[in-house]
């Protein structure tokens, strides 16, 4: 029209379309209501999705389309986050048998507490398979991988590597930073399949002694309070407490009979 100074009517049937398409002009709708009413829910019901939200819109009596009204919902990004799945590897852990010495196998888990004035903290429990002897129950606020290691590191300077580690499928146990530690030792990480605790029993029947004795016993005020108590509690367990599975012996004295001396993994 403008090059060739054609009427509106000519340029169109020479194009082969109608003036009514020409002339169309897009409108966009007004999402604000839409929009105010996503935000409300989003604010009463933060766990709602896409879905419960526009069935309850729908019930309430508006009729907007959904398409429209995701739309909108994903603009005020109101999406819920999906935490992903944890993919892990099949595990085949070996069968659960008491070893015939010391060091072969080792369990080790977390345990989680509370002081006094609610603030959380963690604990990192490591015994023997073959005697039950609790060697070490670390204690703080936070227990990242490097301090698992340095744990695992320092039970090792003064007893030897085992040959196996057995655990569950927690972030610390999966780590690099453990499966370098691992294969630097040459220690064979034995990892439990998910939701089966049992093929850890060892390490559970002993959080269940520690917490009934000494988390569920004191209101801790303090760190340097719990840890007190816990190492404490650590020499009476081992050398006071008789255990059923070890013939009412207690570990320092299952470990003495039993004189098979322990295969230290050094390299």
């Amino acid at each position: 029209m403008d090059a060739h100074g054609l009427s509106e009517r000519r340029a169109c049937r020479l194009l082969s379309i109608s003036r009514s398409v020409y002339r169309y002009q897009p409108k966009k709708p007004d999402d604000c209501e839409i929009a105010e009413q996503l935000l409300q829910l989003a604010e009463r019901k933060p766990r709602w999705g896409f879905g419960k939200m526009f069935q309850r819109l729908r019930n309430q009596g508006y009729g907007w389309n959904h398409k429209r009204v995701r739309r909108v919902y994903r603009e005020q990004r109101l999406n819920l986050r999906v935490k992903p799945k944890k993919r892990l590897p099949s595990r085949q852990p070996t069968p659960l048998t008491q070893p015939e010495a010391t060091n072969e196998s080792w369990s080790v888990d977390f345990m989680s507490d509370s002081l006094q004035s609610g603030r959380t903290f963690r604990t990192f429990n490591v015994i023997d398979d073959f005697n039950r002897e609790a060697l070490a129950i670390e204690i703080d606020t936070s227990l990242p991988a490097g301090r698992v290691v340095r744990v695992l590191d320092a039970i090792a300077a003064w007893r030897g590597y085992p040959r196996r580690l057995r655990s569950d499928n927690g972030p610390e146990l999966i780590s690099q930073q453990l499966e370098c530690w691992a294969e630097k030792n040459h220690v064979l990480l034995d990892f439990i399949e998910p939701g089966k605790p049992a093929q850890n029993a060892y390490i559970e029947r002993f959080n269940r002694t520690y917490r009934e004795d000494v988390l569920d016993f004191y209101l801790f005020s303090s760190l340097a309070e719990a840890r007190e108590v816990t190492e404490q509690w650590l020499e009476e367990y081992n050398a006071i407490r008789p255990h059923e599975s070890l013939g009412g012996m207690t570990p320092y004295q299952y470990a003495s009979v039993n004189v098979q001396q322990p295969e230290s993994v050094h390299f």
